[in-house]
């Protein structure tokens, strides 16, 4: 019997992908097979073997059937998998530790007994199809079954919707999703970036390691977008979306533009100069949110235009 094996190796600590394609293998030398690339992967990497066995007739062996069973059918709101945990920390049973935390740790509960679920200390996960429960492994040592196709070893992370491509960084200590060829670490910034930010964005020292200053759920381990404003500053894309719907164009943290306002600033300029101005004695000194600069300018009552970068996002000092 001919099978065509494919295997994809996956590390944790880096996105890696050895595609080993093997012709005219027989039956009783698949497991030898599996059984070797298993080995290194364990040896040279904290991570499991993805194995893909199929005949090349098409028809599925009984081993890849097992491994295959029950795919994208079982998991919860936050991640397609095929195992549920017990919670450390209470000792009860969740689909994923987000559903943990939104059971423990809503306003409903007690602030007294409220807590979340440390995922590196995960020990114990039951497998959907047999209920076997076991220490955290990819494969169940029951049934066979492979509980998530993505498995990392460092967070206790199963899933099998690999189409989010998912990755582990080392510095972040968690895994992120979007391939990691297309991220990189900003290690002032504490956290991965999309690269196309990579030689233009503005570093704050640990810009997601804080609350989102709208919404205010924590940042670095935000399961939803989140947007990198360009005074370097993070906040979630729906909730900087939502505030430029309501005409809010600025920081909250620090105040400075989150988008190019030039040409809003020249409707401005044609608008102000339809209008008259009764305190054109007066001078007050303001200061530019934008560029910093500090200067002294005519008092008007609808707004104050920089002298150094022409933003009318200004306040009067």
């Amino acid at each position: 019997m001919r099978f065509l094996l494919i295997g994809a190796v996956r590390r944790c600590f880096g996105l890696v992908s050895i595609c080993l394609v093997f012709s005219s293998i027989q039956q009783p030398e698949l497991h030898a097979v599996v059984s070797s690339v298993t080995a290194f992967s364990i040896e040279s990497h904290p991570a499991k073997c993805i194995i893909l066995a199929a005949r090349i007739d098409g028809s599925k062996s009984d081993e890849y059937e097992r491994f295959e069973k029950g795919l994208m059918q079982y998991g919860c709101a936050h991640y397609r998998r095929r195992c549920r945990i017990r919670a450390p920390c209470c000792n009860e049973i969740f689909d994923c530790r987000h559903c943990h935390n939104e059971s423990k740790n809503s306003i409903k509960i007690d602030t007294l007994r409220r807590h979340e679920l440390p995922r590196h200390e995960l020990q114990q996960v039951i497998c959907s199809l047999c209920g076997t429960e076991q220490e955290v492994r990819q494969i169940c040592i029951n049934c066979g079954v492979c509980m998530g196709k993505y498995f990392c070893e460092v967070c206790k992370l199963f899933d099998d919707d690999v189409s989010k491509q998912q990755y582990h960084c080392h510095a972040c200590g968690i895994c992120r999703i979007g391939g990691r060829e297309n991220f990189f670490h900003c290690s002032k910034c504490g956290c991965c970036y999309s690269k196309v930010l990579k030689n233009s964005h503005a570093c704050v020292e640990g810009a997601m390691h804080h609350d989102c200053p709208i919404c205010f759920e924590y940042l670095f381990e935000s399961r939803n977008d989140v947007s990198v404003l360009p005074c370097g500053h993070t906040i979630h894309e729906k909730c900087l979306k939502e505030m430029k719907e309501h005409c809010q164009f600025a920081c909250p943290l620090c105040s400075k533009s989150v988008c190019d306002m030039s040409k809003a600033w020249e409707r401005l300029d044609a608008e102000l100069a339809t209008l008259s101005n009764s305190f054109d004695d007066k001078v007050v000194r303001i200061l530019c949110n934008d560029c910093g600069a500090v200067s002294e300018v005519q008092f008007h009552l609808i707004a104050h235009k920089c002298h150094s970068c022409k933003s009318y996002n200004t306040r009067q000092i």
